[in-house]
C-alpha cells in the first residue's frame, strides 16, 4: 500500500529535517534582503474612528507617527515579504484584495506575504466602511498604497545578506484572565496563568556585518495606552520599532558608562525614527497576555520606558546573533476550517451563558521558511498555549507565531481555555475542539511540505 498517510509523523517529521540540512556540491541560496517603513499616519484634522476599544469620537491628535514597515527577500530564485502595519488589524476582505494587488505589482507570490498588524488599539480603524465612516475606506487606501510602496522601496534596497536568530527575555507581559470560583474569569492580571517571555529576534545584516532589519516578536496586546486615549501612537510596538531604529540610527546616547545594560537615552532632538536599519515589530500568540502596567489617560511614560526595555532587550539579543549567508526560501499558506458559534445576547445577570451555532470559520495559516527558521502566521488573535504548543511540536529549533496576520477571525482560545469563561472564551467565533489542533498541526503539515 502506497497510501502516505500512513507513514507516521515522526517520519516526515525526520524526512522534512533532513531536507534542510545542506548537501555536499549543491550551492545553496544566495539571501537578498531590503527594507523600508512608510509613514501612514493621517492628517491630524482628519478625526478618524479608532480601532480597538469602542469609543464614541475619533482620536483628538498624533502623538507619534505610526508606519507600515516591509522586509523583503530574495534567495536567487523566489521572492518573499514580510510587512507590518501599527494598526489594529488586517482585515479578511481587505487581506484577499491587497494580496493579490501585491502579487501583481511587486512580483511577491500571496503564499510568500505575511502581512500582519501589531494590534495597535491607538490607531485609526481600516475596512471597507462607508457611510458616516466613508472616510475610514479612504484612510485606508492609503494603507494599502503604502504598503504596495514599502515592499518597492525594500526591494528597490535589495543587497546580499547573511540571516540569524536569537531569543531573549522581556518581563513586560502577563495572563489576562483573572479567574475566580463561581465568578468565570475577568480581565486583570493572572501571574499564575502562562505567560510566553521570549523575545524571539530575527537579524538581517549585509555582508559586511552592517545591521539591515530586524524581526522583533513578543506575545503582548499593543495596549499600553488604554481606551482614555484619544492620540494616535504606535504604542509599545511603536516605541520599541522608534527605539531600536534609533539606536542603530546612532541618535541614542548611554545614561552612563558600561555596557548596554546600563540604559540608553533618546537624545531630545531625536523624535523619529532612523533612515537605515528597520525594526519590524510583531504580535506572538498574545490574545491572553495584556501589558504588566497600562497607562491613565494620555500619560505616555510607561509607553516610552516599556519600549526602552523592550527595544533594549532586542538590540542585546542582535548583537550576540551569528548569521549566515547560504539559505533557502520557502512559502506557503493554506485555510483551516472550524465549527461556528456566538453568545446569545440579552441574557439575564448570573444567567448561564447560551451559544449558538453559526457558519463554519476559516483560520489562514502562513509559513515563511527562512533557512531552518520558521515563521508562521495565523489569521486571529491566539491564546498563548497555542503559541507555545506549535514550538514544542515544531521540527525547527526557530519557530516563531505571529498574529494578527493575513486577515482577522478574531480571538482563537487553546482547548482548556473554554472550561473557564472569559472575554476572550465569550467573544470567540469558534466551537470548542476544532481550532487548536487545527492551527498546530495545519502548520505543521505546511512545514512538511516540500
Amino acid at each position: 500500500m502506497n497510501d502516505s498517510s500512513f507513514i507516521p509523523r515522526w517520519i516526515v517529521t525526520l524526512l522534512a529535517v533532513a531536507c534542510t540540512l545542506p548537501v555536499l556540491g549543491a550551492a545553496q541560496g544566495t539571501l537578498q534582503v531590503g527594507a523600508a517603513r512608510v509613514d501612514i499616519t493621517p492628517p491630524a484634522d482628519a478625526a478618524l474612528p479608532m480601532g480597538g476599544y469602542p469609543r464614541t469620537q475619533g482620536f483628538q491628535g498624533i502623538h507619534d507617527h505610526i508606519y507600515a514597515r516591509a522586509i523583503v527577500l530574495n534567495d536567487g530564485t523566489s521572492y518573499a515579504a514580510i510587512v507590518t502595519w501599527e494598526l489594529v488589524f488586517v482585515p479578511t476582505a481587505v487581506w484577499s484584495e491587497l494580496s493579490e494587488r501585491v502579487a501583481k505589482e511587486t512580483g511577491i507570490p500571496v503564499e510568500n506575504l505575511l502581512l500582519a498588524a501589531v494590534h495597535d488599539h491607538s490607531a485609526p480603524m481600516v475596512g471597507r466602511a462607508s457611510g458616516s465612516h466613508s472616510k475610514t475606506g479612504e484612510y485606508t487606501a492609503t494603507v494599502e498604497n503604502a504598503t504596495i510602496e514599502a515592499i518597492r522601496q525594500a526591494k528597490a534596497n535589495l543587497q546580499p545578506a547573511r540571516v540569524g536568530i536569537g531569543t531573549g527575555k522581556a518581563y513586560l507581559n502577563m495572563n489576562r484572565r483573572e479567574c475566580a470560583p463561581g465568578r468565570g474569569c475577568r480581565l486583570g492580571q493572572n501571574p499564575d496563568f502562562p505567560s510566553d517571555k521570549t523575545v524571539a529576534v530575527v537579524k538581517f545584516e549585509s555582508m559586511s556585518g552592517k545591521p539591515i532589519a530586524l524581526l522583533i516578536n513578543y506575545a503582548v496586546h499593543d495596549v499600553v495606552m488604554g481606551p482614555e486615549n484619544l492620540q494616535v501612537t504606535g504604542d509599545l510596538a511603536g516605541a520599541t520599532s522608534r527605539f531600536v531604529e534609533q539606536f542603530y540610527k546612532g541618535a541614542l546616547t548611554p545614561t552612563k558608562r558600561g555596557d548596554l545594560g546600563a540604559g540608553l537615552e533618546l537624545r531630545p532632538e531625536e523624535t523619529v525614527g532612523g533612515d537605515g536599519v528597520v525594526a519590524l515589530w510583531t504580535s506572538g500568540a498574545a490574545g491572553d497576555q495584556n501589558p504588566i502596567s497600562l497607562a491613565r489617560g494620555e500619560d505616555f511614560t510607561l509607553v516610552d520606558a516599556f519600549g526602552k526595555t523592550l527595544g533594549e532587550e532586542a538590540i542585546r539579543v542582535a548583537g550576540a546573533i551569528r548569521t549566515s549567508p547560504g539559505v533557502r526560501l520557502r512559502g506557503a499558506q493554506r485555510e483551516v476550517s472550524c465549527p461556528g458559534r456566538r453568545a446569545v445576547s440579552g441574557q439575564g445577570a448570573g444567567a448561564e451563558p447560551k451559544f449558538m451555532d453559526t457558519n463554519p470559520v476559516n483560520i489562514r495559516l502562513g509559513l515563511l521558511m527562512i533557512g531552518d527558521i520558521a515563521v508562521t502566521g495565523v489569521s486571529g488573535e491566539v491564546l498563548t498555549m497555542i503559541g507555545q504548543r506549535l514550538k514544542n511540536e515544531s521540527p525547527f529549533n526557530h519557530t516563531i507565531m505571529v498574529t494578527h496576520a493575513n486577515g482577522n477571525v478574531g480571538y482563537i482560545p487553546n482547548d482548556a481555555a473554554y472550561e473557564q469563561l472569559s472575554y476572550e472564551v465569550m467573544s470567540t467565533r469558534f466551537k470548542p475542539g476544532c481550532a487548536e489542533g487545527a492551527i498546530v498541526n495545519g502548520l505543521l503539515d505546511l512545514m512538511d511540505q516540500r
